[in-house]
């Protein structure tokens, strides 16, 4: 009996051995990444909570200007060099062997107000991280490597994305006049930031001096979180269309018009809000739509409502499909009109197109996951990246983390440590196989 025992303890020490022996290793440090995702909570945290209350680090603000400052000296110690762009975006440069287009990578850390403590600040903090790790592996690049903190991605401050827009060439200097609640306008904030604002068309990035872009980011949804995969492969990032719509009935008297006599255009917002979901719900895939506002008027309880405003979102990663099911949808909205002897009207306020990550850059995604002995899928981003406006200057790839339950832009916002580290881990092995790649004669 000893002996069985003995036998099978040593089994067991082999076979421990063996799998510790066959599992990748890491090169990213976890708790040093951990350790300043929990140092960067701080910057707007909520007076007397804790790191799961959340944080309200909104661009342009006096909690944003701080954890700038901070990590700013985290980005020299990790001898960056850095520059901060007449848009405000921060940028550290670690040098490569060779005279060739830099390979960007970064993402955001401004929040929502009453954000969490992931969105943007995995990436930021991930692409230090994967700056420190290859300090420590004394690697060395064929590119240039440079991290990026873009400016206001959120764009809570000034309703506008100003970072990203601004180095792809896409912001008009029309912006810089817009105030805020306190009267200041961007122009005064970029001030604040140490920038000339009559020089914000000089953020735009030359065309050709990025080889590629890459991005780390949570998933926002709950996708991986379900599917229990641990890396997101994402295809690209959807294209929104949205469209504002008016319902013109009648407003009268609530309690003398007959049913059968009423013009309500509430009634007809109510069944174009059920035409949207029936319609995007029709054809397989992932597109998404939402009518997310209801404004009526009058607004009165003993008042048939006489008109009604409502936006109408579409959301995917196939522009051509997003329009083919607006097309049922006003089909729709129109036979609910006639039925209901109300005037319903639509105008498009806003079209961002479609920005599919590229392929090459997605099979070097895999393939560090794979290396890294990670399960990945391939999926596309709901939510808008900056990468949406990088696209226009070089191709871009994202790595996405599992979140929690599928929530974001909430203070219940969670990535595990774990999951953390391992998308740093993916963006580092992927910046190094690009990097050779990239230089590759085809």
């Amino acid at each position: 009996m000893k002996f069985r025992w003995l036998l099978a303890l040593a089994v067991l020490l082999f076979v421990g051995f063996f799998a510790h022996a066959q599992s990748p290793m890491r090169h990213v440090n976890q708790q040093r990444l951990w350790a300043t995702v929990e140092q960067l909570s701080e910057f707007g945290r909520p007076a007397g909570a804790g790191f799961e209350g959340g944080v309200t680090r909104v661009g342009f603000s006096e909690a944003d200007l701080a954890a700038r400052t901070w990590l700013m000296q985290l980005m020299r110690e990790a001898g960056l060099t850095v520059r901060v762009d007449p848009a405000g975006n921060i940028l550290g440069l670690r040098p490569g062997n060779e005279n060739l287009p830099v390979l960007l990578f970064g993402s955001h850390i401004d929040s929502v107000p009453s954000g969490g403590n992931f969105d943007g600040d995995v990436g930021s903090l991930g692409a230090l991280e994967v700056m420190r790790a290859l300090n420590d592996g004394k690697m060395t690049t064929r590119h240039p490597l440079e991290m990026v903190i873009w400016t206001n991605e959120e764009g809570n401050h000034f309703s506008q994305w100003v970072g990203s827009p601004a180095a792809a060439g896409r912001l008009s200097a029309a912006v810089l006049e817009r105030k805020d609640e306190e009267g200041k306008t961007l122009a005064d904030w970029l001030r604040r930031y140490g920038q000339d604002p009559a020089r914000l068309a000089d953020a735009r990035i030359k065309p050709g001096s990025l080889a590629a872009y890459l991005e780390l980011h949570i998933e926002q949804g709950g996708v991986l979180d379900v599917s229990k995969r641990q890396i997101g492969v994402v295809q690209g990032i959807v294209g929104i269309h949205w469209w504002t719509c008016a319902a013109t009935g009648f407003a009268n008297h609530a309690g003398t018009t007959p049913m059968d006599g009423r013009q309500d255009a509430l009634a007809v917002a109510a069944r174009a809000t059920l035409a949207v979901r029936d319609e995007v719900r029709a054809e397989a895939g992932r597109q998404v739509g939402t009518v997310g506002d209801v404004r009526v008027q009058p607004g009165a309880v003993n008042v048939i409502p006489g008109r009604v405003q409502f936006p109408v979102e579409l959301r995917d990663l196939d522009a051509a499909k997003v329009l083919r099911i607006w097309a049922r949808i006003e089909k729709r909205f129109a036979h609910i009109a006639l039925e209901e002897n109300v005037k319903l009207d639509c105008v498009t306020v806003e079209v961002d197109e479609p920005a599919l990550t590229d392929v090459a850059l997605q099979s070097d995604i895999r393939a560090a996951a794979r290396a890294a002995g990670y399960t990945a899928l391939d999926l596309p981003s709901g939510a808008g990246h900056d990468a949406q406006q990088v696209a226009h200057l070089a191709p871009i790839g994202m790595i996405f983390v599992p979140s929690r339950g599928g929530i974001s832009h909430s203070p219940r916002e969670y990535s595990s440590p774990t999951d953390v580290a391992n998308g740093a881990e993916v963006l580092y092995r992927t910046v190094l196989l690009s990097d050779d790649r990239l230089n590759r004669k085809p």
